[in-house]
């Protein structure tokens, strides 16, 4: 069964027709302020399997440096995915619809959290940086 996303308007949405994998939550500072919470829930996706169903011409990119970059609606400013080098990456877990069949696999650059929040104790596992696995 596809998944399907959309941001908080409803002008652009998205269907993903494979699966989602390496879910985590980033707590690092950047995720906080691009994401506006506490940290960022964020899935990896396969870009052959994405597509834009809606409001693509409505999508504003911010790309940093280093080529990683969001792509948000510009009339509410969700943050739908995130990119690469200008290539579909991963969704943020927020705007997906439904039930996406993933759970959150780590936690990752808790030695930068908010001073604010406090850590689930849900036996995902936690990083201090970014986990090997993902470098």
């Amino acid at each position: 069964m596809p998944i399907t996303g959309s941001c908080f308007c409803g002008a652009v949405s998205y269907t993903i027709k494979g699966r989602l994998r390496d879910a985590r939550s980033c707590h690092c500072s950047n995720c906080r302020k691009a994401f506006s919470a506490q940290a960022s829930a964020y899935a990896l996706v396969d870009p052959e399997d994405f597509s834009w169903n809606s409001g693509k011409d409505l999508l504003t990119t911010y790309e940093s440096n280093n080529g990683a970059g969001l792509q948000f609606c510009r009339l509410c400013g969700s943050t739908l995915c995130g990119t690469h080098k200008g290539e579909i990456h991963g969704v943020t877990l927020g705007c997906t619809e439904g039930n996406p069949e993933i759970k959150l696999s780590m936690h990752i650059f808790v030695s930068d959290k908010a001073p604010w929040e406090t850590l689930p104790n849900d036996g995902v596992p936690q990083y201090e940086e970014r986990p090997p696995a993902l470098s």
